[in-house]
């Protein structure tokens, strides 16, 4: 019988990776293909190409999952469609009052970004309930047509639909939204209480209008992407990863593709969990280091950080997403002097196209790759197992220029680079641990992504981490991490009470009947009835508290709920008060279609280090540590299993490269992880 596959790919902005599982061995198989912005699908079939070059066949990949930063490139470069917008007369302009906070309360010359809907199309019609449900004004059909003819005249691509309290009544909103697909046919429609039915106005109507902005091009992504899988014979549905980690199916993305915001980044969080906690990692911190950004997140005791509520680009997103940090530190970083003469790297960059002035594509601007090339902590003839030709000459050439400009060396001008990308990649990792009041020194930094591990071992010395985990290939992390995530969404309904015996009979109530739309849901993806599980949630607070605390758990049992209650509030605020009064805010179900692939360990590798070792080369390994040095180079593909190395050394692969610092030592575990650690003389 013929072997199944399963891939999962990640579109980067400067890289888009695959990464293929043989589901008869396990064995793991990986894959990179620049990225191609104008459409990353077309990158994405480069890859497929190369998949079945290599003697994939396509009939038999049973599972292609994708994560990508398509919907947060559109919102940071402002490329959605022109989106309408309807809401309750009274209302126009909650997106422009926003909570009425400065980003910086002293930085007067920094503004909010302008709503994604411009005010002449914030129409207002008439209709009103209370929050108890009660109808205070009908709601006015012929208004609704009339903003209709309004919208189709000013050639909208999108409409979203906003009514006050719809979160928990929603009768109004779905039959404006039935008049409106009528009168705008094959337009869009975005109503609040499908997209985030949760109270607080200004989060629910910024992510139904920021879901409405992406619909249209997203929708058009998703068609090119299926069609090209199918084109080239993969007969599997292709799915997605949205934010929380999970998958779901590409008519889910076409509808709410607010929900794909950090859908790589979710899927590198996801397999780097498992990978660190099948380590003996519970608690970690992952760093993924790409051309473009630097993304961290949190791992305590094996689980990824979670978060209600995040800016994208400026605008809030409130749904479940992987509570991810990202900074403008990648690779393709450029470095730049500013008006007082200081040295900068980012945020911005190179990106795929024109990139590093080291890959010759036409970059002019020297980047972070490039100090890394002068410095030969990269290889200086190619990348990508020599797929990639590099010019090291001209990387010194454009960070000389530099130099000159701030009167330093070629030297000092590629270390300052480096070291300043490092403080700002360590500045990250504090922001989400040490300032959380995580101790660091029982936490292991997992690098993956194209440059995380050639910077890994000096921002943990930068941080205060004493492990360092670079996971097999670890430029397509994301891609496994696509492979290791399961088909969720979540569902909720607000319901704001103080707890007692009739407001938990509600809450029973709305938990049996989002139980039943969550099964449907399961159903309609695909899943098999012993594939099907529910995680119930009641996000809670104390009466007088402005936010709530999330509670998983036996909901079903009140005296249970208010005990769990109780420890989760002690974790987050560090108290509890037993008589004081709790409030309900939201119920939630998780609904998870388990069908993500087992993490296998693989057969252990045989061979030895000096079979391993294909030479030397000098290094700069920073000034601090002594500037050049002679480093031994090695192959991590014949890296034995149980193999421990000293640094200075460089240890390169198809998809990254791994840099040991004098006083390093790295050895590879069972998993085929480096596990760096620093000799306790030098911790």
């Amino acid at each position: 019988m013929q072997a199944q596959y399963r891939i999962g790919v990640d579109v980067g902005g400067t890289f888009t990776d695959l990464s293929v599982i043989d589901e008869a061995t396990g064995e793991l198989y990986h894959f990179k293909t620049p990225s191609t912005p104008h459409d990353p699908s077309e990158a994405i079939e480069n890859g497929l190409n190369q998949v079945i070059a290599a003697g994939f066949d396509p009939a038999y990949v049973a599972h292609l999952g994708h994560g990508t930063t398509v919907a947060t490139n559109m919102i940071i470069e402002r490329k959605g469609t022109l989106t309408g917008l309807i809401t309750t007369k009274g209302f126009r302009d909650v997106l422009e009052i926003a909570r009425q906070q400065r980003p910086h309360l002293y930085d007067y010359s920094i503004h909010r970004p302008t709503p994604l809907v411009e005010r002449w199309l914030r129409l207002e019609v008439e209709e009103r309930f209370t929050a108890d449900g009660e109808e205070l004004t009908p709601l006015d059909e012929v208004g609704v047509r009339q903003t209709a003819a309004q919208l189709r005249k000013a050639g909208v691509g999108a409409v979203a639909v906003c009514f006050v309290h719809a979160y928990r009544h929603d009768a109004h909103e779905r039959r404006a939204g039935e008049i409106l697909r009528e009168e705008l046919p094959g337009v869009p429609i975005s109503l609040s209480c499908d997209v985030q039915p949760e109270f607080r106005e200004f989060e629910r109507f910024s992510t139904t209008v920021m879901n409405a902005y992406l619909t249209p091009r997203m929708a058009g992504y998703l068609d090119r992407l299926m069609n090209c899988s199918a084109s080239l014979g993969v007969r599997a549905s292709p799915h997605t990863v949205h934010s929380n980690g999970g998958l779901m199916s590409m008519e889910t993305a076409k509808a709410y593709p607010v929900r794909t915001c950090l859908s790589g980044p979710a899927a590198g969080v996801v397999g780097a969990a498992q990978v660190a906690s099948a380590a003996g990692f519970r608690n970690a911190v992952t760093f993924d280091v790409g051309g473009t950004s630097t993304d961290v997140s949190l791992i305590l005791n094996g689980r990824g950080a979670y978060t209600p509520l995040r800016d994208v680009a400026g605008y809030p997103v409130r749904c479940p997403m992987v509570d991810v940090h990202v900074i403008g530190a990648g690779g393709g970083s450029i470095a730049w002097v500013d008006d007082a003469g200081a040295l900068k790297a980012g945020p911005h960059s190179a990106g795929a196209l024109p990139g590093p002035v080291g890959y010759m594509r036409g970059g002019t601007e020297p980047t972070i790759t490039d100090a890394n090339l002068h410095m030969g902590r990269l290889n200086p003839v190619a990348l990508l197992g020599g797929a990639m030709p590099v010019d090291r000459a001209a990387a010194t050439r454009s960070v000389t220029q530099i130099a000159t400009r701030i009167g330093a060396s070629p030297d000092e001008a590629a270390d300052g680079i480096i070291r300043i990308a490092v403080a700002n990649m360590a500045r990250a990792i504090r922001s989400i641990s040490i300032e959380r009041g995580c101790d660091v020194k029982e936490f292991a930094l997992v690098a993956f992504g194209g440059a995380g591990p050639l910077h890994a071992a000096f921002v943990a010395e930068e941080v205060g981490i004493p492990a360092v985990l670079v996971p097999e290939a670890p430029g397509t992390m994301c891609a496994r991490g696509v492979l290791l995530s399961n088909i969720s969404r979540s569902f909720v309904r607000s319901h704001v009470a103080p707890l007692d015996d009739a407001s938990w009979r509600d809450i029973l109530e709305q938990t049996r009947a989002m139980t039943a739309e969550a099964e449907a849901w399961l159903i309609g993806e695909g899943v098999e009835r012993p594939l099907r599980a529910y995680v119930r949630v009641i996000e809670a607070r104390y009466v007088g508290q402005n936010f709530e605390v999330r509670v998983e758990g036996d909901i079903m049992n009140r005296a249970a709920f208010i005990g769990a209650f109780y420890q989760v509030n002690e974790e987050v605020y560090g108290y509890h008060v037993e008589d004081r009064e709790i409030e309900i805010v939201n119920v939630r179900i998780e609904a998870i279609g388990q069908t993500a692939a087992s993490l296998e360990q693989p057969p252990p590798r045989p061979g030895s280090c000096e079979e391993a070792r294909i030479g030397t080369r000098n290094v700069h390994m920073g000034a601090e540590a002594g500037g050049w040095a002679e480093a031994s180079v090695y192959d991590r593909e014949k890296l034995p299993s149980g193999a421990t190395i000293a640094g200075p050394a460089v240890v390169e692969e198809l998809t990254a490269t791994t840099v040991l610092p004098k006083g390093w030592t790295a050895s590879i575990d069972a998993w085929r992880n480096i596990i760096l650690t620093r000799k306790a003389s030098e911790a």
